[in-house]
């Protein structure tokens, strides 16, 4: 379907304020967890995000949890709140743009996925592109993985984990409302991380309350941007500009922690996104 030019300038528009606002949301989770338990992190962030959506909730009122699905957003919440612990772990232990880089596997992990559980068939360019991606990670990592890279592992299985997500949303998606299902996901994720929170308790001062509540509000608004990018644009006119999340993360890992990425990052992120890419604009294609 042909997108207008002002459509197309609007979805580049969104897209970029996406890519601000996850890499905000990773800076301040990369920050916050210095302070803060991961799991505590986790639970405020959604009941947060909770109170992020509550205008929306409240404007459409009950029949925004109208559904007959119930069971497999509570399996996508499951899967969330897991991949969510895990990335936050690893970023409270793994410098910001790397930590950023390896979660762009999350979609190559997802294709994997589709082909086992949802019959989806890779066309050989696919499988090639996916296997550059997962070169790209092996690069990243480097031989000579030591105790101190744990954290990079943590991200790359809270990937794997996320990209069970994503298939999820694409199978609630066929039914439910964009609105039901972000809904579904803060609520649900809000209750399920509490049992978790509670073990780590830590009660956050006004200061880290108010950083937890850039977080939530980061996050959300990134998933909208995003969302609403990729409905009003083609994907290939659009995903090249996610790879700007790693700019900007980049930017404030120097930044906030000193941090700056080494070749081996730079180059195997662009393998990774390069890779991902692709595979977005293929599924795209083939509306998958």
């Amino acid at each position: 379907m042909a997108h207008r030019p002002d459509l197309k300038f609007h979805a580049a528009f969104l897209m970029l304020v996406s890519t601000i606002s996850f890499a905000v949301m990773n800076a301040s989770i990369r920050d916050i967890t210095q302070e803060l338990e991961p799991m505590v992190v986790v639970f405020f962030r959604n009941a947060f995000g909770m109170l992020v959506l509550s205008p929306f909730l409240l404007k459409n009122g009950l029949k925004t949890f109208r559904t007959a699905r119930l069971g497999l957003h509570g399996i996508r919440a499951g899967l969330n709140v897991i991949a969510m612990a895990f990335f936050y772990i690893g970023l409270s232990l793994t410098p910001l743009a790397q930590a950023t880089a390896l979660a762009f596997t999350a979609p190559l992990f997802a294709v994997m996925l589709a082909v086992l559980f949802l019959k989806e068939r890779v066309s050989s360019t696919k499988l090639l592109a996916m296997c550059i991606g997962f070169l790209g990670a092996l690069i990243i990592l480097r031989p000579g993985f030591s105790f101190t890279d744990v954290g990079a592992l943590w991200i790359i299985i809270s990937a794997f984990i996320w990209s069970g997500t994503l298939i999820i949303i694409k199978l609630l998606a066929r039914t439910e409302s964009s609105m039901t299902i972000t809904a579904y996901m803060a609520l649900l994720l809000a209750i399920m991380s509490f049992p978790t929170a509670l073990i780590f308790w830590q009660t956050p001062t006004i200061p880290q309350s108010i950083y937890l509540f850039i977080i939530a509000a980061s996050g959300t608004l990134g998933q909208y941007t995003l969302t609403e990018a990729l409905g009003r644009s083609d994907a290939q006119a659009v995903m090249p500009l996610d790879f700007m999340r790693l700019i900007w993360t980049a930017i404030l890992g120097y930044v906030m922690f000193n941090e700056v990425p080494d070749a081996f990052v730079w180059f195997g992120a662009t393998m990774i996104f390069a890779s991902a890419t692709y595979v977005a604009i293929e599924r795209k294609n083939d509306n998958i």
